[in-house]
């Protein structure tokens, strides 16, 4: 449970420096992802997960 909170945090950290220290960029990504294709962010999604997931699993020792 704490690795899942630490986890958390840092994904609050990840995107508090994104809207805090750019806020007009982070307008900017906000709204390309309206024009963006469903099935692209979809890919991109699922991409972010498996990268996620191998980085977790080459950290802790896999």
């Amino acid at each position: 449970m704490q690795d899942f909170l630490a986890a958390i945090g840092l994904v609050l950290v990840v995107e508090g420096l994104v809207y805090g220290g750019f806020p007009n960029l982070a307008k900017k990504l906000a709204s390309e992802v309206l024009t963006t294709p469903e099935n692209a962010l979809r890919i991109a999604g699922l991409v972010a997960i498996a990268v996620g997931v191998g980085l977790v699993w080459l950290v802790r020792g896999g």
